[in-house]
C-alpha cells in the first residue's frame, strides 16, 4: 500500500512538472528569436519596427503632410536638439563669464586707477557737448536698450537666479511678463538705431589721431595728454559696435518675433543664435561704456544731462573738438559784429559760465 502511494506521487509530480515545463516552453519558444537577434552583433538589438520608421525619418528630416506651409512636410527637426546644446553648454556659461570677467575688470581697474581726473581742475566755464536732440536720440536708446537686455537677461539667466528667490511659479509669472515686453519692445529698437546713426554718424569716421589715441590707451594708464576730436578713437569703437550689433539684433529679433516672412525653422535657428550672441557681446562691451561716462571719467555725466561739461574737461579729452567749437564761436561772434553789434552769446553760445 505504501509503496503504490509513492509511486502515484511520482507520477503527480511528473504530470505537475511536465505541465510546468510545456507552459514555460511555450512561453518562451516565441521570444528566442528576439533574443537570438539581441545578441547578434550584425543587428546589435531587438528590431523596433516604430523605431526604425522614426529613426529613417530622422535621417531623411522630410516626411509627407496635408499642411500647407514652410517645413510642414519636416516631421522631426534634430537642429532644435543640438540649438539647445548650444545654448545650455555654451552660450550660456560662456556668456555669464564674460560679462562677470568683464564687470570684475572694471571694479578692479576703478578701485587700483580711480576716476580720471580733468587736468588743472574744472574751470568753472561750460561749453555745449551735446544738443537737446542728440541727448533725447541717446536716453531714448539707452531707455530701450536696458528694457531688452535686462528682459533678456532674465530669460536667459532667470531660471538659475531667480527659480530660488521666486520659486517656479514666481519666476514663470517674471519670466512670460519678460517675454512680451522683449517682443513688444524690441521692433522699437531698430527705430532707436536708425536714429543713433544719422545723428551721430558723421563725428563716428576714423580720423587723424585715432590710431595713435588707440596705441596710447586714451591716457586711460598714464603717459599724459592724447589728442582727439568730438569722439574719440574708443567711443568710435563703441558707436559701430552698437550700430552694427544692433542691426543684428533687430533684424535676427524681427525674424524670430513676426513669423510671416516665409522663414523656415533653420532660418529662425540661425536668428536666434546670432541674437543670443550678439546681445552677449553689446551688452558686456556697453558696460566700458556705463563706467566711463559715469564713475571712470570725472565731468562725463554732465555731457548728457544737461548737455555742457566743463571747457577743461573739453581741453584734456577732446582738444580739437574744443579748438573747431571755439573757432566757430569766434567766427559766429565777429559776423555778428559786422552785421549789426549781435553776438553769439545773444543768438546761441555754446559757452557759458558755470
Amino acid at each position: 500500500m505504501a509503496a503504490h502511494k509513492k509511486t502515484g506521487a511520482r507520477h503527480h509530480r511528473i504530470i505537475v512538472w511536465s505541465l510546468l515545463s510545456l507552459v514555460g516552453l511555450t512561453l518562451l519558444l516565441p521570444l528566442i528569436p528576439y533574443a537570438v537577434a539581441y545578441v547578434n552583433p550584425e543587428t546589435g538589438g531587438v528590431p523596433n519596427p516604430g523605431a526604425d520608421l522614426w529613426r529613417a525619418v530622422r535621417e531623411a528630416d522630410v516626411g509627407t503632410t496635408q499642411v500647407q506651409g514652410v517645413d510642414t512636410g519636416v516631421l522631426i527637426n534634430a537642429n532644435g536638439e543640438r540649438w539647445r546644446h548650444f545654448r545650455m553648454n555654451q552660450l550660456i556659461p560662456i556668456g555669464a563669464m564674460l560679462m562677470g570677467s568683464v564687470l570684475a575688470l572694471i571694479v578692479l581697474f576703478y578701485l587700483v586707477r580711480g576716476p580720471l581726473r580733468i587736468q588743472g581742475g574744472p574751470s568753472g566755464k561750460k561749453i555745449q557737448r551735446f544738443s537737446v536732440f542728440e541727448r533725447i536720440t541717446h536716453w531714448f536708446t539707452v531707455s530701450l536698450f536696458w528694457l531688452l537686455a535686462l528682459t533678456g537677461l532674465i530669460l536667459l539667466y532667470g531660471r538659475f537666479v531667480l527659480i530660488p528667490v521666486l520659486g517656479p511659479e514666481g519666476f514663470g509669472l517674471t519670466a512670460s511678463a519678460c517675454k512680451e515686453a522683449h517682443n513688444l519692445f524690441g521692433p522699437m529698437f531698430l527705430v532707436a538705431i536708425l536714429m543713433m546713426f544719422v545723428t551721430f554718424v558723421k563725428d563716428n569716421i576714423y580720423a587723424r589721431g585715432d590710431l595713435n589715441w588707440l596705441l596710447k590707451g586714451g591716457g586711460m594708464l598714464g603717459g599724459g595728454h592724447v589728442s582727439a576730436g568730438r569722439f574719440n578713437a574708443g567711443e568710435k569703437i563703441w558707436f559701430w559696435i552698437a550700430v552694427l550689433g544692433g542691426l543684428v539684433l533687430s533684424a535676427s529679433g524681427l525674424v524670430l518675433d513676426f513669423a510671416v516672412f516665409g522663414q523656415g525653422r533653420a532660418v529662425m535657428e540661425i536668428s536666434h543664435v546670432l541674437h543670443g550672441i550678439a546681445a552677449l557681446v553689446v551688452i558686456t562691451v556697453s558696460f566700458g561704456h556705463v563706467y566711463l561716462g559715469t564713475a571712470g571719467v570725472e565731468g562725463t555725466i554732465g555731457s548728457m544731462t544737461n548737455g555742457y561739461v566743463d571747457e577743461a574737461w573739453a581741453k584734456t579729452h577732446h582738444d580739437r573738438w574744443y579748438a573747431e567749437v571755439k573757432a566757430a564761436a569766434g567766427k559766429t561772434e565777429e559776423a555778428g559784429s559786422v552785421g549789426g553789434g549781435a553776438t553769439a552769446s545773444s543768438v546761441v553760445s555754446p559757452v557759458r559760465d558755470g
